[in-house]
């Protein structure tokens, strides 16, 4: 059995009420209604006490929200004869009870007037569904959140009409005093965010001033390989040649420039003694 949906807002027309908007709530198709015995004590209702396949009446349940009443109407299915009627309102008991070994059955308070007087009267409730009991219960806890919320607004309304009504302007001869601190001349306003790193540094230096650093320079960069002939052209001729055991090739050619140069020196010595015997000859 599917459950319908809550109806739109429904405008009673005519009489005193004509102004008046019914809006449903919740809306079932089935319900039972049963005849229950009085309560024997002091306790809660027990539908084990029913003969719950017994009911006196079966048909259609509306939640109502007219104003600030709540209305649980019991209507005839096919006529929409109305069959019973419970009224939730703010500060009076609530109309609707739950037993105690069940979630699909209730005990409802109908009242109606009958001849002047308002008579009232205990009636059992059942639902086939227990998600259908549920959605009964939660759209009565929906009405009462609407009033609370509603008794807010209101006295939110009466608080701001009663503090707007104050009158803040200036009446005829009442002057203001402002006192402005006005800065130094020649000083500019600093940032926090300098004024910060000011402070950061002046800490940096009066530590450095405690604790002098020690500075270590770092060694020096190792010579880059000489090439032989770079080797050749720096080395004077008067100092004894480098013996180098790994390469053969630069000992030879140092062994190569040292005969040439004894050559040379040979070759001077000869032509000195020729110069000498030439002039012993003249």
């Amino acid at each position: 059995m599917a459950k319908e949906e809550a109806a739109p807002p429904q405008v009673v027309v005519g009489g005193d009420e004509s102004d008046v908007v019914e809006l449903v709530l919740y809306k079932v198709p089935e319900c039972y209604v049963y005849l229950i015995p009085p309560r024997k004590s002091a306790g809660s209702y027990r539908a084990d006490e029913w003969d719950v396949n017994k009911w006196a009446w079966e048909g259609m349940l509306k939640v109502v929200s007219k104003g600030e009443e709540c209305i649980i109407r019991l209507e005839d299915k096919s006529t929409g004869e109305l069959y019973a009627r419970a009224f939730l309102r703010k500060g009076e008991p609530h109309p609707v009870e739950t037993v105690i070994d069940s979630s699909r059955y209730f005990v409802l308070r109908i009242e109606e007037n009958v001849g002047g007087r308002l008579r009232h009267a205990f009636i059992g409730l059942g639902f086939r569904e227990r998600t259908e009991a549920y959605d009964f219960q939660a759209a009565l806890h929906d009405h009462m959140k609407y009033l609370d919320k509603k008794k807010t607004a209101e006295e939110m309304e009466q608080h701001f009409q009663h503090t707007s009504g104050l009158d803040y302007s200036l009446k005829e001869g009442e002057t203001l005093v402002l006192q402005i601190k006005n800065p130094k001349p020649g000083r500019g306003i600093k940032s926090q965010f300098f004024e910060q790193g000011l402070n950061n540094l002046s800490l940096e230096e009066k530590g450095a001033s405690k604790e002098p650093i020690l500075s270590i320079r770092p060694p020096p960069p190792p010579p880059g390989p000489l090439s032989p002939v770079r080797a050749m052209d720096i080395t004077p001729t008067n100092s004894p040649p480098k013996l180098d055991l790994d390469t053969s090739t630069t000992t030879k050619e140092e062994g190569k420039v040292l005969q040439s140069q004894g050559q040379m020196g040979s070759m001077q010595e000869n032509v000195d003694d020729d110069f000498g015997d030439f002039q012993a000859a003249g």
